[in-house]
């Protein structure tokens, strides 16, 4: 299967107050103070995006036949010899080694995998104890450090969401992966997309993000915005909106978060929706689980080169993508074993990384792009649309003994490190090029004062 997520997202995000430079003074040398905010507790962020993930379906079983009805060419791989479950003592096996080794980031749960069954009522081929345990599994273990997302509602089949059966026509105009969604408004986009997370909210599960299938959105990238940001603010409340559609594996070419379409920042409801880009293809055993990959595709063994080492070192977010029948990889642990091997490798060459969850992304870029900084004499000024932890500001030059106010609460003072490794959460660090400061960035007004 061709499948890419390289087109372009057309609509820019505002980054205006990435950097700012104001006319403030400098209390230490009574030059120009310049503000810049910087990547969460200074550090690179990392996460892994697993696509095709559901419970108890594999989908590269199901979907290769549907999907070889529509184009015969294309779509050769012999479906049959596929196993027709990721079981869940590989979900719990993968979850409890992410979690003890600190890898985080999003899991797709495809609310009707590839039309066998609902995930929030029944599954033929499995027993409802059978469902109701894996769905339990993803709560209980895979929550605390995933996003989880529907990917659309089959992954296949387009769905008429009046009926709730798939059109019959196995055409592109009637498959996700494909031409349906090219030409439909933002309305039509976020009614569909409503309609999958509706399924993932009566099964229990938390939401705050989408991902698209295969091409889905891929010619109509500004109603797929609005889209998301509609349909994730109608079901489940979600603050600050993000969907992943785009990943690019060129080097030089921008993978930093877009934040798209904000308003309303200065009252009471202010709104954005994050594009989150990928920035390697699936170099673990593909979206079939037929193709073993490399882990030196990602970071070589002597750490010189790969696609994590270019995107790492220019200090943008580095997000792996995956696919789950690729990590399971036919039922052996190929692609679980590349991960392995790349986290490794990171962990020898890097000490400032952090891993974190796509929302956690988005809620920094949201936060970094939108907070109106003002210098003034002897403090700064923020105006935050939208909280975050770990907000991270370089200052041009040293200041003394500073501390954060937010609203009406009392002075907060930083404690001063020694070391930018040790910089966290309400500490700052100084030595002659500036300061670095990191506090929990507060929703409204607050100043950080000298």
């Amino acid at each position: 299967m061709k499948y890419t997520r390289r087109s372009f997202v057309k609509t820019a995000g505002i980054g205006g107050a990435a950097l700012a430079t104001y006319p403030g003074v400098n209390l230490m040398s009574e030059m120009p103070l310049k503000a810049e905010v910087l990547n969460p507790y200074n550090r690179v962020p990392v996460s892994l995006i697993i696509d095709d993930s559901t419970c108890l379906v594999n989908m590269a079983h199901y979907g290769i036949p549907q999907f070889a009805e529509v184009f015969p060419d294309q779509y050769k791989q012999d479906w049959r010899k596929l196993p027709r479950e990721i079981p869940d003592s590989f979900v719990r096996e993968f979850g409890e080694w992410c979690h003890e080794n600190g890898v985080k980031g999003k899991y797709s749960i495809v609310p009707y995998p590839a039309c066998t069954g609902w995930v929030n009522r029944f599954i033929p081929g499995w027993t409802k104890r059978e469902l109701e345990d894996s769905l339990n599994l993803v709560r209980e273990l895979m929550v605390p450090d995933w996003d989880i997302h529907p990917e659309m509602v089959s992954h296949t089949r387009v769905i008429d969401i009046k009926t709730g059966k798939p059109f019959p026509f196995p055409t592109p105009e009637y498959m996700e992966n494909w031409e349906w969604s090219q030409k439909k408004s933002a309305d039509e986009l976020a009614a569909y997309q409503v309609y999958a997370l509706n399924i993932l909210k009566e099964a229990g599960l938390p939401c705050e993000g989408l991902t698209t299938p295969g091409g889905y959105g891929g010619q109509n990238q500004n109603n797929l915005a609005l889209g998301s940001l509609d349909a994730l603010r109608d079901v489940y409340k979600a603050e600050i909106p993000h969907y992943f559609r785009d990943l690019f594996t060129e080097k030089g070419v921008s993978v930093s978060p877009k934040v798209l379409h904000p308003s309303g920042l200065n009252g009471s409801d202010p709104k954005c929706v994050v594009s989150i880009i990928g920035c390697t293809g699936d170099w673990f055993g593909g979206w079939d689980g037929m193709v073993p990959g490399s882990a030196d595709k990602f970071i070589t063994e002597d750490l010189g080169s790969g696609r994590m080492i270019d995107v790492i070192d220019s200090g943008e977010p580095a997000i792996i993508v995956c696919h789950w029948p690729g990590v399971y990889y036919n039922g052996e642990h190929t692609g679980f074993n590349i991960l392995k091997e790349v986290k490794a490798r990171l962990d020898r060459k890097y000490d400032h990384l952090v891993w974190m969850k796509l929302s956690e992304i988005a809620r920094y870029w949201a936060a970094k792009e939108l907070t109106t900084i003002t210098v003034n004499p002897g403090r700064i000024v923020l105006n935050a649309p939208f909280a975050t932890p770990g907000f991270t500001l370089k200052l041009s030059s040293s200041v003394r003994n500073p501390g954060i106010k937010n609203g009406s609460k009392e002075l907060k003072p930083l404690l001063r490190v020694k070391s930018l490794k040790e910089l966290k959460s309400d500490t700052w660090y100084s030595d002659k090029t500036g300061s670095i400061l990191c506090f929990d960035l507060e929703k409204g007004s607050g100043e950080v004062i000298f």
